[in-house]
């Protein structure tokens, strides 16, 4: 099971990565002692923290020429994670 799905790239928590503050979407089921294991192995660096965030499916629908369209969007957990005071993570360096 692959526990970090992929980081977040918003506004917002690229406002935190100054305070070494890390965003990413991890699996559902991951725990937080799994999350902060999973981000040492794979960058490196000594997590201080971990804040998880559950979201459920929202419904939605929409409206198209021929019929209406309805479903759900991906149910998804969140995880905040901040690392060690000068430490950094580096998203774009294998680019």
């Amino acid at each position: 099971m692959d526990i970090l799905k992929k980081p977040l790239i918003t506004e917002k928590i690229s406002a935190m990565n100054e305070q070494g503050v890390y965003g990413f979407v991890v699996e559902r089921t991951a725990k937080k002692p799994e999350i902060k294991n999973a981000v040492e192995k794979m960058f490196g660096v000594k997590v201080v923290a971990v804040r998880t965030m559950r979201y459920a499916a929202k419904h939605k629908t929409r409206y198209t020429k021929a019929k209406v369209v309805s479903g759900y969007t991906n149910a998804f957990k969140k995880a905040i994670v901040q690392v060690a005071e000068g430490e950094v993570i580096d998203f774009y360096g294998e680019i």
